[in-house]
């Protein structure tokens, strides 16, 4: 995955999960680039979670997905 397309997958869940454009910065939260290295270097059991907000994401080798409150 390049980081562009972790990028626009990060975004486009957070869009999904309903935040605006100008409810996030992500720069602010992560470096993405950062992210993409590690992903692609682990291996498949690796997770990666962070908060956007009260938005919570769980980055994958093959996913990105939005956490729900239990």
């Amino acid at each position: 995955m390049s980081d562009r397309h972790l990028l626009f997958g990060i975004v486009d869940a957070l869009e999904t999960e309903g935040l605006g454009r100008d409810e996030y910065q992500l720069q602010r939260v992560i470096d993405v680039e950062a992210l993409e290295q590690l992903v692609d270097s682990a291996n498949d059991d690796l997770e990666v979670r962070f908060s956007v907000g009260e938005v919570r994401v769980l980055v994958t080798r093959s996913d990105i997905q939005i956490l729900t409150n239990p």
